[in-house]
Formats: structure tokens, C-alpha cells, sequence
């Protein structure tokens, strides 16, 4: 039932893309910002508090669900995996964005490619150059396609229902509203960001190999173990070290923006970036995400087999 839910929600995704603010998830960043608003009295409980009353209840009532509708009819149970799915997962949340950038370079119309990508990753675009655009538009698509692609498929895997992959989108939308910046949140979002941390060791880990076996594995696994370091975001720079030397090109650098330079590791190995690199990437993604499902298969077929 776990990989036809998977594959039923990636093709019913792909046919009509639900988009990233979508009103459920909009209503539950309002109810973020409600209790944040509301419980946010500088003090580290407050955080874990707000965090068990953003997330249990839903992941809970999820469950709940699922095992009543799987009681009824097993089928009922996986349209309701499937909806979970779709609401939570899918390459459109990020790919419709990438694209538009990604055809604006390859035209030349580098205006157009600043707006979109400034739209996308809500960074200033204005100084950047060609190079820069493509650089920073390949780093958002990495990190975008772990975030609603692999991380979540690997928790709907791990845990039963669609519990797994609802918890995984909620703490990763908690992080980005109460712990993305911890100097301005204090103690409050602490929690939301060890939690989504816990819960992204081993997927961050997976993709990252998986981008080794489907592109250059020798330089993968040298730009993962000697760059990823070095950035900022230990996790985040696993994904774009292990990407950069799976594709052959070369992201971070330092990058003017906002009549600022901000210095950055250089990760990768290969060439600068341009437009090219950009499909790249999306094949790079496509092709680790079908070595996800083929090994879905295998363990299916295996226990099954057992």
C-alpha cells in the first residue's frame, strides 16, 4: 500500500499541482503565528509547548483516521494515504518555480529570471549575475526537493499511514516560522528546529547517497565528506555538496546582494553554473527519487516474499 500511495499521489500531482501556499497550509502557518503569538513568552517550554499543540493533535487525528478507513475498507485507507500524500509531497511545490527561472536564463531574459527567482527563494536578486542566478536557483531546488520530495517520503515510509509524512511537513513548516532565525526568536522556535534536525539525519544522509549512485559517485562523496562543513547549515550543505559534485558544477561562492558580498564555501568541483546546469539538476532529482521507489519496490516485494 505505501508505494501505490506514493506513485498515485506523484502522478496525481504531477496532473494537476496543488502549488505550495495552498490554503491548508496557509491556515495552518495563521494557526503558527496564532500560537506563537499567544505562547511566546521568551521562554524555551513556551516553544515545546506550542510545538505539542501545533503537531500531535493533527498527526494523531491522522492516524485515527487512517485505521478507521483501513477497518472499513483497505481501499478507503489508501485514498486517504494518497490525499495525505499530495497535500504533503510532490515535485510542483518547487518545480514550477525552478522552471520559470531556469526558461528565463536559457532566453536571456535575466530581468524576468531576477523576478521569478527573487518570487521563489524571497532573497534580493538585483545584483546577482547570470552565473549567481544559476548558482542560487540550483541551491534552492536541492533543498526544496528534500524538503517536499525525499524527507517526506522517507517518514511516510518509516511510520505507519500517512502519519509519518504529515509530521515531517508540519515540523519543517514550524521550523521555518518559529526557528529559522534563532538570534530574533530566542528560546521559542529552539525546539522546532532540534526536532526537524532529529528528524532529518538519516533522510538528509540517504539523499545525499542517492545523488552520489545516480551522478558522478566519486565526486559526491568527496565534496560531501571535505565541503559540507564548511557551510553554514551542516545538513543543508551535505545536500548541495553531495549535489554539486554529483552534476559536475560549482555553488556557493560568494554572492553580492542587497549592495552586500556574502562569503560562502565553494562547493563542488566542476564548472560555474549557468543555465545549462539547471536541468541538470532536476534530472539529478528525478533520477534519485525513482531509485527511492525501485527500492520501495525491493523491500515491498521482499516482505511480501517473508
Amino acid at each position: 500500500m505505501t508505494l501505490i500511495s506514493l506513485i498515485i499521489a506523484l502522478a496525481l500531482e504531477q496532473l494537476r499541482p496543488l502549488g505550495n501556499r495552498n490554503r491548508v497550509w496557509l491556515l495552518f502557518a495563521d494557526y503558527a503565528h496564532y500560537l506563537k503569538f499567544n505562547l511566546n513568552a521568551g521562554f524555551y517550554r513556551h516553544g515545546v509547548l506550542a510545538w505539542l499543540l501545533a503537531v500531535i493533535p493533527l498527526v494523531l487525528l491522522s492516524l485515527l483516521i487512517y485505521y478507521a478507513l483501513y477497518t472499513l475498507s483497505p481501499f478507503f485507507a489508501l485514498l486517504w494515504n494518497v490525499l495525505m500524500l499530495y497535500l504533503t509531497m510532490g515535485f510542483r511545490h518547487f518545480s514550477s518555480a525552478f522552471s520559470g527561472v531556469s526558461q528565463a536564463l536559457v532566453e536571456g531574459r535575466d530581468v524576468d529570471a531576477r523576478m521569478a527567482l527573487a518570487s521563489w527563494t524571497g532573497l534580493p536578486t538585483a545584483e546577482l549575475s547570470t552565473g549567481g542566478m544559476a548558482r542560487l536557483a540550483i541551491e534552492q531546488g536541492v533543498i526544496d526537493s528534500y524538503r517536499h520530495v525525499f524527507g517526506t517520503m522517507f517518514w511516510f515510509i518509516v511510520l505507519p499511514g500517512p502519519s509519518g509524512a504529515l509530521l515531517y511537513r508540519l515540523c519543517s513548516i514550524l521550523q521555518q516560522k518559529w526557528g529559522g532565525a534563532q538570534q530574533d526568536e530566542g528560546l521559542f522556535g529552539r525546539f522546532a528546529a532540534k526536532v526537524l534536525a532529529c528528524l532529518d539525519w538519516i533522510p538528509v544522509r540517504l539523499t545525499a547517497i542517492s545523488f552520489a549512485v545516480m551522478g558522478d559517485f566519486e565526486d559526491a562523496v568527496y565534496c560531501w565528506r571535505s565541503q559540507a562543513k564548511a557551510w553554514g547549515n551542516y545538513a543543508n550543505g551535505i545536500l548541495l555538496a553531495s549535489a554539486a559534485g554529483a552534476i559536475g558544477v560549482k555553488l556557493g561562492d560568494p554572492q553580492r546582494q542587497d549592495y552586500n558580498i556574502y562569503f560562502r564555501p565553494e562547493l563542488g568541483l566542476g564548472d560555474e553554473a549557468d543555465s545549462s546546469y539547471l536541468k541538470g539538476a532536476v534530472g539529478l532529482i528525478w533520477r534519485s527519487a525513482l531509485l527511492w521507489l525501485a527500492a520501495g519496490l525491493l523491500i515491498s516485494i521482499a516482505s511480501y516474499m517473508g
